[in-house]
């Protein structure tokens, strides 16, 4: 896990441990939100006086409210801008309340990286456009996005990877390189028809990939199968279809271009080639395309050979399945419940830990 040493440093100037300071970096990153459960497992510690005091410090500086939620029990909500400040994500989203299908969903996620800390995660949106933008020379039009209507009438702003689900190349031993994996986090509520619709959001990006893999996280099996058989349908089997078309598509603009026909070409055709031509500079379609320049390939010979080429792309399909009794090494022996939803913290009350007055979401906090 990639976490700047200065990062945990302006946390732990805060009064924390250098294992609390890690656990809120990645929960002010990644969620948002966090139960203690989760704090005992990533530090491998009991449940008693650790964890408790944990909390304490957190709701005594007023960093933190704490709340009730039917089917998930009792959840803490990071929200202080003095940390997000000190991490410089002061206006991270994560500090804003949201539904109970986010915060499940939230909470899922954080499972996966605690539980899987080996994986290099892209933390923040820039990250993600670095990499896919500047490494991998994806153009942004390509990528999953989102307009916000601006306020005053101007143009929309544009939001990238808004879900947050964890991406990451997975450095996991054993492998001869590091893979790209992207994910989809299933909170349980929302159907197979969510999934299907974050597919084709993300399927421009698929077909520019290449080799990649995709995880599906839960923390039941119900819908594994019927995921794959989805990922499958819209994903695996268009891979190979979706590259020969488009390198077909990339020899005739070029072709126009070459030929000085430019009445072929749209102002986006013209925008394309230049992408295309640094996404497939490589020697064997460069030849590819002298011979089919040449006329020694026809349209349907250039089609199959294109198919061949590309029909070894590898992509891999994975679930992983969040086990949150496992993560509960240690707990003590009782009602199980109990442990995976604690009571209210004693002088608490189950909306909120914030003093009397005080209402985080217009940003006022109570702190040290």
């Amino acid at each position: 896990m990639n976490i700047h040493e200065q990062d945990l440093t302006a946390i732990q100037e805060l009064g924390y441990t250098p294992d609390e300071a890690r656990f809120l970096y990645i929960v002010a990153t990644h969620s948002g939100y966090f139960q203690p459960r989760q704090y005992v497992a990533s530090n491998a510690l009991a449940w008693g006086k650790c964890a408790q005091r944990f909390t304490d410090k957190l709701k005594s500086r007023g960093q933190v409210t704490w709340r009730e939620y039917q089917d998930i029990g009792g959840v803490y909500h990071l929200f202080s801008r003095t940390l997000y400040r000190r991490i410089d994500k002061p206006d991270s989203q994560n500090r804003r309340r949201h539904s109970t299908e986010y915060i499940r969903a939230r909470l899922l996620l954080l499972d996966f990286i605690l539980e899987n800390p080996q994986h290099e995660y892209f933390d923040a949106e820039t990250d993600k456009l670095a990499y896919f933008c500047g490494e991998r020379a994806i153009p942004k039009e390509e990528l999953p996005v989102k307009r916000y209507k601006a306020a005053s009438g101007g143009p929309p702003t544009l939001r990238y990877f808004v879900d947050k689900f964890p991406l990451f190349l997975d450095r996991s031993d054993g492998l001869p390189s590091p893979v790209v994996s992207l994910s989809y986090v299933d909170p349980g509520q929302v159907g197979p028809v969510a999934f299907a619709h974050h597919l084709q959001n993300y399927a421009p990006l698929f077909s520019r990939l290449g080799d990649f893999a995709f995880v599906y996280i839960a923390d039941s099996g119900a819908h594994f199968e019927q995921a794959r058989r989805c990922f499958e349908s819209l994903v695996s089997r268009r891979a190979g279809q979706d590259l020969v078309r488009e390198v077909t598509l990339y020899f005739e603009r070029r072709q126009a271009w070459e030929l000085k026909q430019y009445g072929r070409l749209s102002a986006d055709d013209v925008e394309s080639l230049q992408s295309a031509k640094e996404r497939f500079a490589a020697e064997d379609l460069e030849r590819l395309y002298a011979s089919w320049m040449s006329r020694e390939l026809d349209a349907g010979g250039l089609r199959r050979v294109l198919a061949r080429k590309y029909s070894d792309v590898r992509i891999a399909f994975r679930t992983y399945l969040v086990s949150r009794k496992a993560s509960q090494a240690g707990k003590p022996n009782g009602d199980e419940r109990s442990a995976l939803h604690p009571a209210t913290p004693p002088g608490t009350s189950p909306e909120t830990s914030l003093p009397e007055g005080s209402h985080h979401e217009e940003g006022q906090e109570h702190e040290e």
